[in-house]
């Protein structure tokens, strides 16, 4: 980041920037606003005092540093079957309604250069890899001064577009026999931040996706990660990302906001009514494509695919609009938009790149401001079924594994001398966890309150033994994580237990 200035004011910036993501994290939680608008509030309130004046966020920090972190996060919580099972859904929408969006923003921009629109129609979603794709090919066009060509350009797209997937797949692969001869969880969390840049930096130094090569390494990763991942790594890890996903997310919005500011003040090639009414057209342009192709090119599929499989996978008119609604921008959308160059190869100004930045910056808090909000609302009324096969396939794996343990038990238990009163307690604990009797989820739920609070006996216990000095704080430690992750348990068997009383009253889901 380049903040004009010394160290001290980089320092500044990480305080501010980590005091902004909690206050306004706690302040969302408080009031019930959204929690991205508060963050871009909190950041703008930030870029009108005197030592951030200056700021400007640096593209290549977003891009290669924010953004595989986050990518790499986002697919190790994907499914790969449902992936699978809706390809061309998917398929279509991060390309079709990629490049439908970029013809419609296109078209609200005429005043703007040939060359800049090139850039702006890449803006609906540049979050997404095939966006940035495009927008790295259609940079290369406008520095190169090279003729357009429609082969070329295709031909490039394809590269960067494959070769990302390629490297993607041989990075998660390359990995697999490094993670089974790691020692220690502490090393295999360590992995796991590192591979996100690992697939990476090869991508975009080959010039291809280094955003696909992350997704791919990343949704590789999670098909073969449970063969080579112990436990204590994966709740390591899963601890660390959803923290550091969360306090990212929180700094990208921070710092569009402070850039926000300076953005203003650094137009000149338009006036900022000009850039106002353009950025309006453009938010119009992304959400009504958005919905005119929800609203169309389903319907089209349904009209050629008649197949039975596909007519079960259909949603309803009301449901299509959250997918239509879900169309704000973030702030990997203004780190692009930075990336534009300010000269050609030859040296030549690129005319109106102010324009794009703040363009593009309004759009973000336009769609944040407009969508972002009404969200909830627009989900709630499509009124989606409760996921059955979710609900079905927990039964399903819940019994197998049970069913599996139970019998291994006896064999396990006689090869570990383990008594037969302990072994018949232990299979007794796997049946009423298999099988539990109907009706009975206020019993269960007052069995973990009593669970709850006996660990808290424990704990108080353990600290008076630290407090009174007959045990270490490395023993508390110790012992505290093994009462840790009991509480873990514990909370996931209240969610269960909420899940499954939504699914018996229909009427509190």
């Amino acid at each position: 980041m380049n903040t004009n200035g010394t160290g001290v004011e980089s320092l500044e910036l990480i305080v501010v920037v980590a005091v902004g993501v909690l206050a306004m994290g706690w302040l969302s939680r408080r009031t019930g606003l959204s929690e991205p608008l508060l963050l871009l509030g909190a950041g703008c309130l930030a870029g009108l005092t005197p030592p951030f004046a200056g700021f400007a966020l640096s593209p290549e920090v977003v891009l290669f540093l924010f953004l595989p972190a986050l990518l790499y996060w986002e697919a190790l919580t994907s499914s790969v079957r449902e992936i699978r099972n809706n390809f061309r859904s998917i398929a279509l929408q991060a390309t079709g309604l990629v490049l439908a969006t970029a013809v419609a923003v296109a078209a609200v921009a005429k005043a703007m250069p040939r060359r800049i629109l090139t850039v702006l129609r890449a803006e609906s979603l540049l979050n997404d890899g095939t966006a940035l794709v495009l927008l790295a090919v259609t940079i290369e066009v406008v520095t190169d001064e090279r003729p357009f060509s429609w082969s070329g350009t295709a031909l490039a797209f394809v590269e960067s577009y494959v070769g990302g997937i390629v490297i993607g797949v041989a990075i998660a692969l390359l990995l697999i026999p490094v993670r089974r001869r790691l020692p220690a969880p502490l090393l295999h969390s360590a992995l796991s931040v590192a591979t996100p840049f690992l697939a990476y930096l090869p991508a975009e130094l080959l010039h291809v996706s280094g955003v696909l090569a992350v997704v791919t390494c990343g949704l590789v990763t999670t098909r073969f990660g449970p063969r080579v991942i112990g436990s204590d790594a994966r709740i390591q890890a899963i601890a660390f990302w959803e923290v550091a996903s969360y306090l990212l997310n929180g700094a990208l919005f921070i710092l569009v906001g402070i850039q926000l500011p300076a953005t203003v003040r650094a137009l000149t090639s338009v006036s900022l009514a000009q850039a106002a009414i353009a950025a309006c057209a453009v938010s119009v342009a992304v959400f009504g494509t958005r919905l005119l192709w929800f609203y169309s090119v389903p319907y089209l599929v349904r009209f050629l695919d008649r197949r039975p499989q596909q007519r079960d996978r259909r949603i309803t008119a009301p449901q299509r609009l959250p997918l239509a609604w879900a169309g704000m921008r973030g702030a990997i959308s203004l780190a692009a938009a930075l990336t534009v160059p300010a000269v050609t190869a030859e040296g030549h100004v690129v005319e109106q790149r102010d324009a794009v930045v703040l363009i593009t910056a309004v759009v973000i808090v336009v769609t944040l401001t407009f969508l972002g909000p009404t969200l909830p609302t627009v989900v709630r009324r499509a009124r989606f079924p409760e996921d059955e096969v979710k609900t079905a396939e927990l039964i399903l794996s819940r019994c197998h594994m049970s069913s599996a343990a139970l019998r291994a038990l006896p064999e396990l238990a006689q090869r570990f001398g383990v008594p037969e009163a302990a072994t018949l307690r232990m299979a007794q604990d796997i049946e009423d966890r298999m099988a539990p009797a109907p009706g009975s989820t206020r019993c269960r739920e007052s069995v973990r309150r009593l669970e709850l609070a006996l660990l808290q006996v424990k704990r108080d216990t353990l600290r008076d033994l630290r407090d009174t000095g007959r045990i270490d704080d490395i023993v508390l430690r110790t012992v505290q994580e093994v009462l840790d992750v009991e509480e873990v348990r514990l909370g996931r068997k209240a969610h269960d237990a909420a899940a499954e009383a939504s699914q018996d009253d229909p009427a509190r889901s």
